[in-house]
């Protein structure tokens, strides 16, 4: 551990806190509402605590189902469990989350703040299903309550992400409101920019809004993240290890099929255990399955998307031909993902796996993969609420960039 402390606002599944957690920062406390993605982050604590003790041995008795998950909470420091907070930020909750965080860290300070809100409110998709555009969604306004955690604990640097529709939404009136806020209370801002994941090894197309600020007043760019050439493929570099599946099936714990390769071994997707978990699809019906093959055939010999009013009319289920065409999206196997987004919980439609041989919707390994999280990263809840947190997560390979820089920044390199 580098020392420095950190609170994780909104913190899901704990995507952007394991970027951080691996550059060396210390998590103080996790405030979260979902109380699946609070029983994922705590059992990401116990990996990192046995981890560094020198026990993974009984994490992954626990990922093979040989103990229990309360067996393995009870082994680790009860501080360490009781840092993620299962609670909703709003005006009523607010103070006693910081009398837990006041606790939890007694004398210590709070280097850093990360996290961002939920993005419905500014999401594109979300303001076009919303009748009044996400108008009167409170969650619009949950930068409030960050900007309350950063007026107690001052910390020397926060990092706000949220998606590219905050940089329209409202004609810029959120944006320009969290901007002067922050700045109101003590913080320069660095110019909000689009991070694109695919730049840092994620094997996504994902491009997400960052904004940084640095207490005092003086004035600072944006900083320079580390790169890497992303050279790699979803299928050939991504995904070639895993077994195959068929529609429906649950392969809790498996054994790879191929050793590790150059991609894998990189970005520590595979950490030195022989088997892989999670590696689970849901069910199609006779009527998916045809269409996802015609799906895949276009992909495939022409990479072109599959439009609704294209399908047979036997296989047409409503006549609005007009919106949604793009339904059925198979995943580019010689480039990067789509972005996997939290509605992968509801349908598989739009993540399509790219292989005849394999007509299914991808599996929650595949998805948390696409996503850059390690293989022995475990979602809790089952499979639906695996999906939904893995879809909302800020990918881990980015995080760990964006952590990395914030080091540096802390140490005034």
């Amino acid at each position: 551990m580098n020392g420095y402390n950190y609170i994780d606002l909104f913190a899901g599944a704990g995507g952007l806190s394991e970027g951080f957690i691996r550059e060396g920062f210390n998590p103080v406390a996790h405030v979260e509402m979902s109380k699946e993605a609070c029983d994922t982050l705590r059992t990401r604590l116990a990996y990192h605590y046995l981890s560094q003790q020198k026990k993974l041995t009984t994490y992954f008795s626990y990922l093979q189902n040989e103990i229990s998950r309360e067996a393995l909470w009870k082994i680790i420091p009860s501080d360490i469990i009781d840092s993620v907070i299962n609670n909703e930020i709003s005006g009523k909750t607010i103070e006693n989350i910081f009398k837990e965080i006041d606790i939890k860290l007694d004398s210590k300070k709070v280097d850093l703040i990360i996290g961002g809100p939920p993005c419905q409110a500014y999401s594109l998709v979300g303001r076009s299903r919303d009748p009044n555009r996400m108008e009167g969604d409170k969650r619009n306004f949950l930068f409030r309550y960050y900007a309350q955690f950063l007026i107690r604990y001052k910390p020397k640097y926060f990092v706000f992400e949220n998606v590219l529709g905050l940089l329209t939404a409202g004609n810029k009136k959120y944006l320009n409101e969290m901007l002067q806020l922050f700045e109101s209370i003590g913080y320069s801002v660095a110019e909000p920019t689009v991070l694109n994941a695919e730049e840092y090894g994620v094997l996504q197309k994902r491009r997400r809004v960052i904004i940084i600020g640095h207490i005092g007043k003086a004035k600072f760019n944006f900083p320079e993240l580390e790169k890497v050439l992303n050279k790699w493929e979803t299928k050939k570099d991504l995904f070639y290890d895993l077994p195959k599946l068929k529609p429906g099936e649950e392969l809790q714990i498996a054994k790879y099929i191929k050793p590790i390769n150059e991609y894998l071994k990189k970005t520590e997707t595979r950490n030195g255990i022989d088997f892989v978990t999670q590696h689970i699809t849901r069910h199609h019906n006779e009527r998916d399955l045809e269409i996802y093959s015609i799906a895949i055939d276009k992909w495939l010999n022409g990479k072109q998307r599959l439009k609704y009013d294209e399908l047979p009319e036997r296989l047409q289920t409503h006549k609005n031909i007009l919106a949604f065409l793009d339904r059925y999206k198979v995943i580019d196997p010689t480039g990067h993902s789509h972005t996997v987004v939290a509605h992968i919980a509801k349908d598989g439609h739009y993540y399509i796996y790219p292989d005849k041989k394999q007509i299914r919707s991808i599996s929650v390994r595949e998805a948390a993969r696409i996503q850059s999280f390690p293989d022995d990263y475990f979602f809790e809840g089952g499979r639906t609420a695996a999906f939904k947190q893995i879809g909302n997560a800020v990918p881990p390979l980015m995080a760990k960039s964006i952590a990395k820089t914030l080091f540096n920044l802390i140490n005034g390199k």
